[in-house]
């Protein structure tokens, strides 16, 4: 079922491996008759084709990260059939076999101007919009925090394990109770007064970062590494605690970041930390997984390890996972106003709304560090295959809602 993809992939790779490498012949595709769709929710729009000449900063983007990470993605599809819909939510992005040509295409690329040569020869850009204006994208990364087996201050709070009282019912798992009724899974204060099992204890404030990240690395002083790995959550909505805490005057707008909030729990104490880590309700279990290579990222919603500052998070209930999306944003661990292509690769509680993202910084302390300081308004280009776009305008519509879903 793949044989479309691996012809792709084989033809132009054993071009690339002659002693004088072939060239690759880009072709300049037409534009598109007639106005481009705008992707957006609920209400359907088009406005003029965007080009890739206007997108911003396109032509000196780096594509290294993005092209590594879709080529991962490209494999994902592998095990799908070619008539399949890449996803059953967004029914928009097409079937497997519109992907065949550009993930066979960018498998030859060698060069970020080879594979942007080759991107739009193979892609249409299309603007994201938000029926309210809203935008928001933040920064995520694989955090390392010091570990122990057993507790030991001040290394004292479990990275819980899965429970064995918990049954997954979709996004709203329930309690198995001792007399064999259930409920709904009980919020994070309940959770953490009744105990629970754990793969591994760390600081308070640091398991309670880790919850929010999804996933990160834990070390023990004797030099061994092990993954808490996202396992499942307790069904309830992410409420922020730096909102709370910014509302009750505990700290100022200034300091909403991850290191601001951490260095107001140092000084808080014990017993305010609790009371502040509670305003979130929300409560993620993990699994242990041995490290692997260190240079690989975390594996994803999509199934495939994440990419530095080439993996997006986002809402998947709008967009596929495996979409290239080219993004217009600010932050200082950015350098400041920044462009770059990401793809969509994983997904989180927080991150709802169609111009909505979390950009996957890396793995340790300074991948934090950057990606602490990401929280800005911006702008987000979805890349469809040329021959989605024309069926999205040969079909005649501009929506979420309005796409007929893929067979």
């Amino acid at each position: 079922m793949w044989s479309r993809f691996r012809s792709f992939a084989v033809l132009l790779a054993l071009a690339a491996c002659q002693t004088q490498p072939a060239p690759i012949t880009i072709i300049t595709p037409e534009p598109l008759p007639g106005p481009a769709p705008v992707v957006q929710r609920p209400l359907p729009a088009w406005e003029s084709p965007t080009e890739f000449a206007d997108l911003p900063n396109w032509t000196n983007v780096g594509l290294e990260p993005a092209v590594s990470a879709f080529k991962r993605s490209c494999e994902k599809f592998a095990d799908k059939s070619l008539n399949a819909g890449l996803s059953s939510s967004a029914p928009w992005a097409g079937r497997v076999e519109d992907w065949a040509a550009p993930c066979g295409s960018l498998a030859a690329a060698r060069s970020d101007d080879e594979a942007r040569a080759l991107i739009e020869q193979a892609f249409v850009p299309i603007e994201v919009l938000s029926p309210d204006g809203a935008s928001r994208f933040t920064g995520y990364f694989e955090p390392t925090y010091e570990a122990r087996r057993t507790p030991t201050p001040p290394f004292t709070e479990p990275v819980p394990a899965i429970p064995a009282d918990l049954i997954p019912n979709g996004g709203h798992p329930l309690q198995r109770l001792p007399n064999g009724k259930t409920r709904a899974y009980p919020a994070r204060a309940q959770i953490t007064t009744s105990g629970v099992q754990a793969i591994a204890y760390a600081h308070p404030a640091d398991v309670f970062f880790l919850q929010i990240q999804g996933s990160g690395r834990l070390k023990f002083p004797d030099g061994s590494t092990m993954r808490a790995v996202y396992a499942a959550h307790n069904g309830h909505a992410f409420k922020s605690t730096a909102n709370w805490l910014i509302s009750t005057g505990r700290i100022k707008s200034g300091e909403a970041s991850m290191q601001g909030i951490r260095a107001w729990m140092d000084r808080a104490g014990p017993a305010e930390t609790r009371t502040a880590m509670n305003q979130n309700p929300r409560f993620v279990f993990f699994r242990a997984e041995a490290q692997g290579d260190p240079s690989v990222g975390p594996v994803g919603a999509e199934g495939v390890p994440l990419t530095a500052l080439g993996s997006m998070a986002v809402d998947t209930s709008l967009h596929a996972l495996g979409v290239p999306m080219f993004v217009q944003t600010s932050a200082p661990g950015l350098g400041g106003d920044w462009s770059g292509l990401l793809i969509a690769q994983d997904t989180g509680g927080a991150i709802k709304g169609p111009v909505r993202g979390d950009i996957y910084f890396g793995t340790g302390p300074a991948a934090g560090e950057r990606a602490g300081t990401m929280n800005a308004p911006g702008r987000l280009w979805v890349f469809l295959p040329r021959a989605v776009a024309e069926r999205m305008r040969a079909e005649g519509y501009a929506s979420l809602d309005s796409a007929p879903h893929a067979p």
